[in-house]
């Protein structure tokens, strides 16, 4: 098992929802935090809850759609911390809309942040991370980064990039020998504020968008201290592809059975 304890964990996307679960589940491992996130407010509040269980905490105000704050971001953590071992990827964004609601502007900024900003992120931090005994890089994609729904082109573009990303670094640096590992993470239905959260396209009525939000909230089940603690047992077991809940699971086996069909399946179970 790779040992947490002591460790010191970059974390993005940290104010709530699955970024506060992982940096609970690593705080009870006794893993040292770098939080950031865009919304000071509730990032200050859980960098105070898990300082609260003894480990270092930093928290740093950080909008992974700016390059050169992620470039500046590795020196800053640097100055708190004595290196970094593990590098979470989470931060991310949704809109809903078909591709020609969706308009090219909005597009790229879903791009800026699930994709550009993982990307970055791992560029920023690669030298730190091979300063580590072993190190880790955890890259959070989506049940959507497994299947691609109607309505999702921009969120599942963004997250089959992370997936494709995520693998191929992975086998670069095991043709390598480097102690870093990739891991990819697939979270299906988590209870968090992503689909309230999302941005709405101007082409959009507002009847369509509260059958949108009201279709998603029924799937958004987990806990997401839940998710985190899947997720941190994952890399504890060096795992390289996580599917988090049953939902991910099963659309998972049925993306692999009927890799072209699968929708046909999928799309009629959800109409019943």
């Amino acid at each position: 098992m790779f040992n947490l304890k002591d460790k010191v964990a970059v974390i993005t996307g940290a104010a709530g929802g699955i970024g506060r679960g992982i940096a609970l589940a690593l705080a009870k491992r006794g893993c040292h935090l770098a939080l950031a996130d865009i919304d000071e407010a509730n990032l200050a509040k859980t960098a105070a809850e898990m300082a609260a269980r003894g480990v270092r905490v930093t928290h740093y105000r950080l909008d992974v759609s700016d390059a050169a704050q992620i470039a500046a971001f590795p020196a800053r953590v640097l100055a708190d911390h004595k290196g970094v071992d593990l590098l979470f990827n989470n931060a991310g964004v949704a809109i809903g809309g078909t591709f020609e609601q969706v308009s090219e502007a909005d597009f790229d900024w879903l791009l800026s942040i699930n994709l550009f900003g993982v990307i970055r992120m791992t560029r920023a931090f690669m030298p730190l991370l091979r300063g580590s005994e072993e190190a880790r890089i955890v890259n959070l994609s989506s049940l959507f980064g497994l299947i691609a729904p109607p309505g999702q082109t921009a969120y599942a573009a963004s997250k089959f990039a992370v997936r494709g990303f995520s693998n191929a670094l992975r086998h670069e640096l095991e043709m390598e020998g480097a102690k870093i590992g990739v891991t990819v993470v697939h979270p299906g239905g988590i209870a968090t504020s992503i689909a309230k959260n999302a941005r709405v396209p101007t082409g959009m009525n507002s009847a369509e968008v509260d059958k949108q939000l009201k279709d998603f909230q029924v799937f958004l089940r987990m806990p997401p201290e839940q998710a985190g603690e899947i997720i941190v047992r994952a890399v504890e077991g060096r795992k390289t592809r996580v599917l988090v809940g049953n939902d991910a699971k099963a659309a998972g086996l049925i993306e692999r059975l009927m890799p072209v069909n699968y929708w046909k399946l999928i799309g009629r179970s959800l109409k019943t």
